[in-house]
């Protein structure tokens, strides 16, 4: 979970040797990335910000292999840290393409406000717990002054749907006693007792989402950071060169397993667009491919990183966290369903190459793969050190703190890959500043639950959507996904999951649904919306990148991630697919038919196979993916019949096609 500025140094070379160097990355990523639009600094500012954020970082590193602080003096530290960079690293008011350079003298006093209301909390701690509920003016002042810092802190960061969202949930607290019963109507609290729940009460600001962020988040982010600086992005992309750049379309299987691979550290599906879209969307127009296609492709693939074990953003630790459950149960739950969108998006990749006639790059152009492991290969010992350490039984917090120090270790083997102190600073400053919107989230976000746990809104509006499902399971997984859908299009992917896992998820809940199953499939949906028009971030990323139309971009990518929006409805109706009440033999058949399913999916989304399909069959081959994806005997038979019809027809289209191009040549000769 690293930000993309850190690692683009080298896969800018890679674009400027495709012959894309007048690509602006910075302004690419100032348009569709609210996190890149930070000032940049010089001079004594940039040397404030850069040891503010590696103290930051010093302080989780330490209290992560240490031992944690209670759980809200961690939120507040971590807070208090996130604020003030915030202020000091992003303007009041920014304009696409801008660069600030100066910090104004309000904002030096808005982070040290700011600053102070957190470290109030850790000051007073054992006093404030004392008189719990029983809240002083000073209490309440500075309870006032963080909500209103956060929330403009929140804006100012990230998307403004998100302050916008909280201040209605204030709104609600206080004036909810004007509503009707029917619009959830409740008898009202006091200011006073609105701030004493946020600021000092543990179900508020600092609740489980920031206690997340303020630990497991935070230290994978400073992992990512730090492997990112040993070189693994370059590594990522040359090895995936090396495996999938000679075959059909080579290119684009390219960017699909180098996104993949790069989501697994990485938090964000614009940043990976734009890290590793620079190298992979030239080459894919370079061998024929279509610029909205390109740009869909890489779009597509970055966005599966999030939800790519082990990491998966940052969704993986707060799900484990809400549901209660070991990290571990999570990660292995993701497994199948990353599984399956992949293998949708490489099948039609393959069958778009086919289909148009591509070829792959030549083999002189492409590296070595026992060249790469030898030379750079350790550069993943980490990620495996991560792995096992979970499987294990050691906490994610552990896992990461390790993790850290076997990667600034192996780093030393190759004289380009060290970490030497100053590297290892500029990582730890990079992977504070990656942390800070997540925070800055988490924190906002806790106040929405917050309000949630105050008046009951969640539960009002679980019952409002089962009510209008008329108890029915589709329809309410149908007004979930859109509910996910529509506020991921205005919140991070983090911030949408926790909103959506507390209000529509236990309508899922109510319905016999598996909590791992519901919580999964907000959380599929919430990732969804970065692909889904009309603001499809990620396709845009990639079509800016691509020279393309962003709309039919943001089309093409919601094609290509059909099974994206699928699979959730088949593991809610087939929880065995997240390995839930799993028998090996079932489990087995289940995983197949899945496959089959995808691979019918995205056979009848691209209309090839062998050769060009017509409408009809390329119908058919939708209505068997489905049949072989929901569970149960009968429609897997009719699945498979249909699967059997379509490969022996195209098979003897494609023969009949040949011997048609054949005679046609002997005429000719």
């Amino acid at each position: 979970m690293t930000s993309a500025k850190d690692g683009i140094n080298n896969e800018t070379e890679h674009a400027h040797a495709s012959g894309e160097g007048s690509i602006d990355f910075d302004k690419l990523m100032r348009q569709y990335d609210t996190e890149s639009r930070f000032r940049i600094l010089t001079g004594p500012k940039a040397k404030l910000v850069a040891i503010l954020a590696t103290l930051m970082s010093c302080f989780h590193f330490y209290t992560a292999g240490f031992g944690l602080l209670n759980a809200q003096t961690q939120g507040a530290m971590h807070l208090a840290f996130a604020l003030c960079l915030t202020f000091l690293l992003y303007p009041r008011k920014h304009h696409m393409g801008e660069k600030h350079h100066a910090i104004p003298f309000y904002d030096y006093l808005l982070a040290a406000v700011s600053a102070g209301a957190c470290l109030y909390l850790v000051i007073n701690f054992e006093e404030l717990s004392y008189r719990s509920g029983l809240p002083t003016d000073i209490d309440l002042l500075a309870g006032f002054l963080l909500i209103v810092l956060l929330l403009e802190a929140t804006r100012r960061i990230s998307n403004p749907v998100l302050s916008c969202l909280a201040i209605l949930a204030l709104l609600y607290c206080h004036f909810g006693a004007y509503l009707p019963d029917s619009l959830g109507g409740h008898r009202g609290f006091s200011v006073t007792r609105i701030i004493n729940h946020m600021y000092l009460g543990g179900e508020g600001i600092f609740g489980t989402p920031l206690e997340v962020s303020s630990t497991y988040v935070f230290m994978f982010i400073l992992f990512g950071s730090v492997l990112e600086k040993t070189g693994i992005g370059k590594f990522i992309i040359d090895i995936s060169l090396a495996l999938a750049g000679w075959s059909s379309g080579g290119p684009a299987k390219v960017a699909v397993v180098a996104s993949g691979l790069m989501g697994t550290v990485s938090g964000s599906s614009v940043a990976n667009v734009c890290t590793t879209g620079m190298f992979t969307i030239p080459l894919m127009k370079s061998v024929g491919y279509r610029p909205h296609f390109a740009g869909a492709v890489e779009a597509v693939a970055s966005t599966g990183g999030q939800i790519m074990p082990p990491v998966m953003g940052a969704g993986a630790f707060i799900m484990a966290q809400f549901l209660g459950v070991p990290y571990n149960e999570v990660v292995i739950a993701a497994v199948v369903p990353a599984l399956l969108y992949y293998a949708a998006v490489m099948i039609q990749v393959h069958f778009e190459a086919k289909r148009l006639g591509l070829v792959g790059l030549p083999r002189d152009r492409l590296p070595s793969v026992m060249y790469l492991l030898r030379t750079r290969g350790f550069l993943l010992l980490p990620l495996a050190a991560i792995i096992y350490l979970l499987l294990a039984g050691y906490t994610p917090l552990k896992a990461a703190f390790y993790g850290i120090l076997t990667c600034i270790v192996l780093s030393w083997l190759n004289k380009e890959t060290r970490l030497t102190p100053k590297k290892l600073c500029e990582a730890f400053e990079a992977g504070a500043r990656s942390a800070l919107s997540v925070a800055c989230a988490c924190a906002c976000v806790g106040m929405i639950i917050g309000t949630g746990t105050l008046t009951g809104l969640a539960l009002r509006i679980a019952n409002g959507i089962v009510a209008l499902a008329h108890g029915m399971l589709l329809p309410t997984m149908l007004m979930t996904m859109l509910a996910s859908i529509l506020l991921g299009m205005g919140l991070p992917t983090t911030a949408n999951f926790i909103v959506t896992s507390t209000m529509a998820a236990p309508a899922l809940l109510q319905l016999g649904v598996p909590p791992m199953a519901a919580y999964m499939f907000v959380f599929y949906f919430g990732i969804a919306a970065d692909l889904t028009p009309p603001v499809a971030l990620a396709a845009y990323a990639g079509a800016g990148i691509a020279g393309a139309d962003p709309m039919l971009t943001g089309v093409t990518a919601f094609k290509l991630a059909l099974a994206g929006f699928i699979v959730p409805y088949i593991y809610v109706f087939n929880p065995m697919l997240l390995f839930i009440d799993a028998t090996p033999l079932p489990m087995i058949q289940a995983i197949l038919t899945a496959l089959l399913g995808v691979f019918l999916l995205a056979i009848g989304s691209v209309g090839y196979f062998r050769t060009t399909m017509s409408w009809p069959f390329r119908i058919l081959a939708l209505i068997g993916a489905v049949g072989l994806l929901d569970p149960g005997t009968i429609t897997d038979i009719i699945g498979l019949a249909i699967l059997a019809l379509i490969l022996v027809v195209q098979k003897a289209k494609a023969k009949e096609k040949a011997s048609q191009n054949l005679n046609t040549g002997e005429e000719v000769s």
